[in-house]
């Protein structure tokens, strides 16, 4: 089995670059306008897609990727231009004014079209945590003194830990939104759009870079 302090790196790793906490105030800009139950629905369903993301990457590490010809830089970049894309609707409103105008008509399907989509993946399982997911496999798995079954094991157990305290702190933060003025909710929305907007461009930068380097 890993040591403590293995694990400890392994959960710390991918907490820090799935960042639960600064997705939060994300997830309430995202789905202004919506109800408290949906709201908690895409919350949980978000964290439920991720982490079957990740466990499957745990699983094949960059098997599938590779089967398609797909690396792990390119799906930076693809991840980047779609995040960008959502930053631009936040920032002029538009995605605010969509979800207003559907808020009491909103199906199943709408519900799970923004919870695989930005929030699982690229916020939550982006292509940084599923590269830290794929090291961190290979790591588990070629440890000595863990079998390779039981190294996979422990890796998924740690994603679903991390997914829980994903999906609490989306709903601690839906609970918060009670308190925000309209007004409040306009100035968070736009800002966390430009950060957003930033965090797109990251995303491009780096697999543009790492396109260079290779």
């Amino acid at each position: 089995m890993p040591s403590i302090e293995s694990l400890l790196n392994a959960f710390v790793t991918l907490f820090v670059i799935a960042d639960p906490i600064g997705n939060a105030p994300i997830f309430l800009a995202l789905t202004t306008g919506l109800t408290t139950s949906v709201r908690r629905s895409i919350a949980i369903t978000g964290s439920v897609v991720s982490f079957s993301v990740l466990s499957l990457f745990a699983l094949t590490g960059t098997l599938i990727l590779d089967t398609i010809g797909i690396t792990i830089d390119a799906f930076r970049i693809a991840g980047g231009i779609l995040l960008f894309v959502t930053a631009f609707e936040m920032i002029y409103g538009q995605r605010q004014e969509r979800r207003q105008e559907t808020t009491n008509q909103i199906d199943a399907n709408s519900v799970a079209n923004l919870a695989v989509f930005p929030l699982a993946i690229p916020l939550i399982a982006g292509p940084g945590t599923m590269s830290a997911t794929i090291l961190l496999s290979s790591q588990f798995t070629s440890d000595p003194n863990t079998a390779h079954w039981a190294g996979t094991f422990i890796l998924i157990a740690i994603i679903a830990i991390l997914m829980i305290i994903t999906a609490t702190f989306l709903i601690a933060a839906e609970a918060l939104d009670k308190y925000i003025s309209n007004t409040g909710k306009l100035v968070l929305t736009r800002l966390l759009g430009v950060l957003l907007a930033a965090l797109s461009v990251q995303y491009i930068a780096d697999g543009v870079l790492a396109f260079v380097r290779n």
